[in-house]
């Protein structure tokens, strides 16, 4: 079985370790994932208050696309932005998913991680679910955020659309 652990970082990892491991059994695999929003706007504006810099050499920038107009989409794939984008990601993937992953090796289990970056977290979790064939969504009852109420939409909609159980942990 695998089960596929969703996070904002709120959920008890001792809680949902012995809940994920159970459920996959001996043989089965476990995925801690969050899906990440990033504040691409703030990096438009940092580059507007800074002004052009150097060229930083960074493999993954190698394309660099060009200014959009500022009424446009925040812009992708300018110089640097990657690597800071990336260093974000890991970060968070660290914050959120560590703990649980910990809880779950530390018990006998097998688990992996990943982030994410998406701006519609359940859809995100949903396409990832159907993207490892997951069994069973684990998610916890309310987010970490600043508006609860807002953020526990994402379970609700899993509950609703998502291919596969979801087991909501109080």
């Amino acid at each position: 079985m695998h089960v596929l652990v969703a996070t904002d970082g709120s959920i008890e990892p001792e809680a949902v370790a012995r809940f994920a491991s159970a459920l996959a059994g001996p043989d089965g695999a476990t995925t801690v994932a969050t899906i990440v929003r990033v504040p691409r706007t703030m990096l438009a504006d940092l580059r507007a208050q800074l002004g052009s810099q150097p060229p930083p050499s960074v493999d993954t920038d190698a394309e660099y696309v060009g200014a959009t107009s500022a009424e446009g989409p925040a812009p992708r794939n300018w110089p640097g932005d990657d690597a800071v984008v990336a260093q974000y990601l890991g970060d968070k993937r660290i914050e959120r998913c560590r703990p649980i992953v910990t809880a779950i090796r530390e018990g006998g289990g097998t688990a992996e991680s990943t982030v994410r970056e998406g701006d519609d977290v359940a859809d995100d979790l949903i396409a990832l679910a159907s993207e490892l064939e997951a069994d069973v969504i684990i998610v916890g009852n309310r987010g970490g955020g600043a508006i609860p109420a807002v953020l526990w939409s994402v379970g609700a909609k899993l509950v609703r659309r998502a291919p596969c159980p979801v087991l909501v942990l109080r």
